[in-house]
């Protein structure tokens, strides 16, 4: 059973929320068939793409939607609302449709991650909690990524559970983390609850304890033999603290014949001091003990380090990960993109505003990836009215949203779709993947993107455009002729 199983959080909404859902019900809209779109407007750190994490909790929180008899109690208290709405919440349950992206997919700006159908009461009372949930995790997914990928090959774990915006953005977190790329976390309840491997060692305390910085190895290479892992800057790095740990693994670990140890940095310069740490394990004949260092890492540092010849083989990465500290906002948001009315027929929505980024794509839309036959590399990304399908059988004509006069054209693709059915009718309908599974989805997925659009500084822009239906709607809607 999950965190979000255990607690009722219903009530985790804005409070306009309710009272639109009470106006509603008051103006007779309360089973009104809407559409919302869950997208994103930039990409964190001016990078060229995104990855979608938080599905698996918005689906526990659809799943538990209730208002228990305290809710209730507090929303009568406050003295606005209808008897009739407060007895539509206490027999609510969600009836509606949900379509998302599968979590790890690589996502970017204004393509909806999530597309909800359901009464307008309904629909918009999922907003806060799954805005949140996505917009958190999609943000420290695509934190981790960038940092593994700094790392070209070496292991990277998350190390942040001590500075996290409170334990939710510990435990999810750290979830988000490994499905970006890292190998494992510091923050045991991640394991217990979503599988997350969890490992660590010792700090700076453990070797204070003791008499001696050797006693403290000594013992901790007695206790855990086979994981031997020794932090050896409590004191001096060079002096003591690699020369002890030295004299711990011989004493202790060889006549046992085990070659397999490590060390770590936690200060310092540590680049020089990986280097000399790296010269005197190897000299002392340990070339299998593995150096870890940490200390305030991210991508550009972990570049850097990489540049300047440091021998580090995995990478503790704290705060700047779990809080994404360089761009702490993913800017998700929620808007109304069609209703329909009683007879089936959909009216298309659209938000305009003279911030041209701020102007939404209506309709109830699909969302298809082509991806090139030669190479299998990501091409575009096409946003097309429901109804309409792709033919990849010839040459396609795309638009460009923000540019009435951008034209591209894609040919020898294929179309994927991505945004698949998760609730019909209220039911969910789709099977949750294992977290490893979705932690393999997302390297594949990445590996379709080209190197342009994933490298750090002006990446490519990658192409979002829409069918020509649906950019005639738009234009019309935009000079008021629908």
């Amino acid at each position: 059973m999950t965190n979000e199983q255990e607690r009722n959080l219903t009530m985790l909404c804005d409070f306009y929320e309710l009272t639109m859902g009470n106006g509603y019900l008051a103006a007779g809209m309360a089973d009104r068939i809407c559409y919302f779109d869950l997208f994103f407007r930039a990409v964190p750190d001016g990078g060229g793409y995104a990855i979608a994490a938080g599905l698996e909790q918005v689906i526990d929180y659809v799943n538990g939607l209730h208002f228990g008899p305290d809710d209730i109690a507090y929303l009568r208290g406050r003295g606005i609302f209808s008897e009739e709405f407060l007895r539509y919440l206490a027999d609510f349950r969600f009836t509606g449709d949900i379509w998302a992206v599968p979590e790890g997919t690589p996502v970017f700006p204004r393509e909806p991650l999530i597309v909800v159908r359901a009464p307008a009461i309904q629909a918009q009372l999922l907003e806060t909690y799954m805005l949140c949930v996505m917009n958190h995790q999609s943000l420290i997914a695509t934190k981790a990524s960038r940092i593994v990928r700094a790392a070209k090959g070496r292991t990277v774990l998350e190390f942040g559970s001590r500075r996290a915006q409170g334990a939710d953005g510990a435990i999810v977190g750290a979830r988000a983390a490994y499905i970006g790329g890292c190998a494992g976390t510091a923050c045991a309840i991640s394991d217990q609850l979503y599988g997350v491997p969890a490992g660590g060692t010792m700090a700076h305390a453990w070797v204070q304890m003791f008499d001696t910085e050797l006693d403290a190895f000594r013992a901790y290479c007695r206790t855990y033999p086979t994981s031997a892992t020794l932090l050896v800057d409590t004191y001096n790095t060079l002096q003591s603290g690699v020369p002890n740990a030295i004299r711990a693994f011989d004493e202790i670990l060889k006549p046992m014949g085990i070659k397999k140890c490590g060390i770590r940095l936690d200060s310092g310069d540590l680049a020089y001091l990986s280097r000399q740490a790296r010269k005197m394990l190897d000299e002392a004949g340990w070339t299998e003990c593995t150096i870890t260092c940490s200390n305030a890492l991210d991508e550009y540092l972990i570049r850097d380090l990489i540049g300047q010849g440091a021998c580090i083989d995995c990478f503790g990465v704290g705060e700047r990960l779990i809080t994404a500290k360089s761009d702490p906002v993913f800017g998700g948001v929620y808007k109304l993109v069609a209703v329909e009315r009683a007879d089936g027929i959909i009216t298309p929505k659209i938000k305009i505003s003279e911030n041209v980024g701020k102007i939404t794509n209506p309709h109830f839309k699909k969302l298809y990836r082509f991806y090139a036959r030669d190479t299998g590399k990501a091409i575009a990304d096409w946003l097309c009215v429901h109804d309409e399908k792709p033919d990849d059988s010839g040459t396609l004509e795309i638009f460009d949203p923000e540019a009435t006069w951008k034209r591209k054209r894609v040919y020898d693709f294929t179309a994927k779709e991505l945004l698949v059915p998760i609730f019909q009718a209220g039911r969910q309908v789709y099977e949750k993947p294992a977290l490893e599974d979705i932690k393999a989805y997302c390297a594949a997925q990445l590996g379709t993107l080209w190197d342009e659009v994933r490298r750090f500084e002006n990446p490519h822009h990658y192409y979002v455009d829409l069918s020509q239906k649906l950019w005639d709607i738009k234009n019309d809607l935009l000079h008021g002729k629908r």
